[in-house]
């Protein structure tokens, strides 16, 4: 592990304006966290403490109103709390990935060609990033014949499963991960677990809240506590919505 940080967040700040309330909402303020590659970060806090828009605002859904999050990218330190749209579409599609429960399913595509994009885009075959594609549905436990149908069609669960694959299919150096075994079942629960044991061993930094955060427990590094922002070792919105 370098001993320079991949990820330092500093006095990181989040509101919202309720107009409909005249009023603000805050989400969080002056969260400062270091995070190494490969080490597993878990986000901890009651609901309504701010995780998920923690999350969100590091992957620049949301603009904070205080703070940086420093990244060292493999085009030099980027502060993500203040870069260009087309500085972050390009980190998003070469090097953060960023799960939630939620799959966004376009119509009329396959969940194969779904997973299969990221590798494709990185400029893999098509008949190997097909193979590579079919092999992680089927980790995660999508039937056969639900390969080449359109996951617009499926239950939640099954569209989650989709959602996974083809947000872990391409290793990156960042992942935020929200919710990611909400809807899961026993055994696609398993298989995340596996996968990101085996990213993290690659050095793969990652940051999550976790509905079952005993799913991966033995994978975490330290802890931060949203309703007290202690970090611990262990070996919503109207406004500022960005890309």
């Amino acid at each position: 592990m370098t001993s320079t940080p991949l990820l330092r967040v500093d006095g990181l700040t989040k509101t919202f304006r309720m107009y409909h309330l005249d009023s603000m909402l805050h989400a969080f303020e002056g969260v400062s966290f270091d995070l190494h590659e490969g080490e597993f970060l878990l986000l901890r806090g009651h609901n309504g403490a701010g995780k998920s828009t923690l999350l969100r605002t590091i992957w620049r859904s949301y603009l904070p109103v205080g703070g940086h999050v420093w990244y060292r990218s493999n085009h030099g330190e980027i502060d993500l709390a203040n870069a260009a749209d087309v500085d972050i579409a390009l980190l998003r599609r070469e090097e953060i990935g960023f799960v939630t429960q939620f799959l966004n399913a376009r119509p009329r595509v396959a969940a194969q060609d779904i997973v299969a994009e990221p590798l494709l885009l990185a400029g893999t075959s098509q008949a190997e990033a097909l193979d590579q594609a079919r092999h992680w549905l089927d980790q995660f436990g999508v039937r056969p014949e639900l390969w080449r149908a359109y996951p617009s069609t499926f239950s939640g669960g099954e569209q989650q499963k989709v959602n996974l694959a083809r947000a872990l299919i391409l290793p990156q150096k960042l992942l935020l991960l929200d919710e990611p075994t909400a809807s899961l079942d026993v055994g696609a629960r398993a298989a995340l677990v596996r996968r990101l044991s085996d990213l993290k061993g690659q050095g793969v930094a990652i940051i999550g809240v976790f509905h079952h955060p005993g799913d991966v427990a033995q994978l975490i590094t330290r802890e931060i506590n949203l309703n007290t922002r202690v970090v611990a070792d262990q070996s919503e919105e109207e406004e500022n919505v960005a890309l």
